[in-house]
């Protein structure tokens, strides 16, 4: 038979409970709005006299109280490791879009004074000279308007230079973020496996460890594993980076200029086996556009700057200038960034088949390449139109990759997530616990008041 002592202890384990669940919900009202949070629920269990029976015992049948047994953090490692996933490929589209508009717009075009209008009016004044041979005036506006390709070509080449430059600058931030991430990570690992080993609650060091693992997956496709023992390890493209409270360190090594990028590729690489780092993520696109994109279009820009170097100078050099001039070469420089105009004296532009006269064929023949197929106009246009359709191709897969991560971000939110009018049910179920729990001990202390006080004391 219990104990009349024994309801105060059944009362005070409820007051315990109660308690408990009131500062874990008021722990989760307060970060409601913070990052990374995630809530928390108290489990609870009733508590017997005895969990085994013996031979001669006695028991009324009635627990003997509640007992919290654990505060659990509510995160689906399923949801958390498809978020991972899909954030990290968010952000190498997102980073992808990115420098194919910052190329786009390096370019210019279509506009007025992009580099395809500025060819057009090249060969409208190559037109302009065979219309008017004997005029100087025309041959200084070719000089002008030709001078003016040139630099345009090389700004698009310093501009395309520029940007793998900054993205290079931009590498060496990455690393040292990522380098220093990890070491946080591994910083908690170590924290969480002494506090598991002490039974000490670890639901906000896991929150914050989450938040670390979620960057390096947007930096480069990170993905984590949890160890029995607590700790998370931290892998990059099947490599461990994070391993308990062990951390490698990655390094950003290759050229220093787009020019050399052919001969000394740049790539992010292990720092302790110098092989090279499959990294997805923000990182892994920055490094698809230095060993790619960038790249390829400066070979291609290039090559549209020797096709107008070597079919205008094949037909200049056969032609004779109004000085008697001839064999001369109208444009210098091999690529578009260090393509000139060699000609800067009217007198020296070519302009007839034979010398000594102004029959003007050179100037027509010349002015025909900007119609030609195979001529530099109808390849830029080629380019341009491959790097639109590149560009629009990834923003559209971007769009659609934000859409997927907003709903797996959805999802883990409604899992994790703080929910206010949920949490002030709770709060008002375990108040309304409290104050009953507390009513049954008063009611206790009184009968326990009535039985020693009072009883024994009629008929004195």
């Amino acid at each position: 038979m219990a104990s009349s002592f024994g309801g105060i202890n059944t009362a005070l384990s409820s007051l315990y409970a109660q308690r408990r669940g009131l500062d874990v919900t008021g722990q989760n009202i307060a970060n409601a709005n913070t990052e990374g949070y995630t809530r928390q629920r108290v489990n609870m269990t009733s508590q017997v006299g005895s969990m085994s029976a013996a031979m001669y015992a006695r028991t009324d049948g009635v627990g003997t109280g509640v007992a919290v047994t654990d505060v659990q953090r509510m995160r689906d490692e399923y949801l958390e490791n498809r978020g991972r996933a899909e954030h990290a490929t968010d952000s190498y589209l997102k980073s992808q879009s990115a420098a194919y508009v910052a190329i786009e717009d390096s370019l210019g075009e279509p506009g007025d004074t992009a580099l395809a209008t500025q060819l057009r009016d090249m060969w409208g004044s190559w037109s302009d000279v065979a219309n008017n041979p004997q005029l100087a005036a025309p041959r200084s506006a070719l000089i002008q308007q030709s001078a003016t390709v040139a630099d345009r070509l090389n700004a698009s080449h310093e501009a395309l230079a520029q940007q793998w430059k900054v993205n290079g600058n931009q590498m060496d931030a990455y690393v040292d973020e990522i380098n220093g991430t990890a070491r946080s990570i591994a910083k908690l690992n170590d924290s969480i496996v002494k506090a598991n080993a002490s039974g000490l609650t670890v639901s906000e060091l896991e929150d914050q460890r989450d938040v670390l693992a979620m960057r390096l997956s947007e930096l480069t496709g990170a993905g984590a594993a949890k160890r029995e023992n607590g700790s998370m390890d931290v892998f990059i493209g099947g490599q461990n980076l994070v391993t308990g409270t062990t951390v490698r360190d990655v390094e950003f090594v290759g050229a220093k200029r787009l020019e050399d990028q052919g001969s000394d590729p740049v790539q992010l690489q292990w720092t302790d086996i110098k092989k090279p780092v499959q990294a997805g993520g923000t990182v892994g696109a920055a490094i698809d556009v230095m060993t790619t994109v960038i790249p390829d279009l400066a070979a291609d820009l290039d090559s549209v700057a020797k096709n107008l170097i070597d079919t205008v100078n094949a037909t200049h050099r056969t032609g004779y200038s109004t000085d008697g001039s001839t064999g001369l070469d109208f444009f210098g420089g091999t690529t578009a960034g260090d393509i000139k105009v060699l000609v800067t004296d009217p007198d020296k532009v070519a302009i007839s088949a034979t010398a000594g006269t102004l029959d003007n064929s050179i100037a027509d023949k010349i002015a025909d390449i900007g119609d030609a197929p195979g001529g530099p106009d109808r390849q830029y246009q080629g380019i341009i139109g491959k790097l639109g359709v590149d560009s629009q191709g990834s923003a559209r897969r971007a769009e659609i990759q934000s859409v997927v991560t907003e709903q797996v971000d959805s999802a883990r939110e409604g899992e994790s997530g703080v929910n206010l009018d949920e949490e002030m049910t709770n709060l008002l179920t375990y108040q309304r616990g409290y104050e009953a729990a507390s009513r049954v001990l008063t009611t206790i202390d009184s009968m326990l008041d009535q039985l020693i006080n009072r009883t024994g004391l009629v008929g004195r």
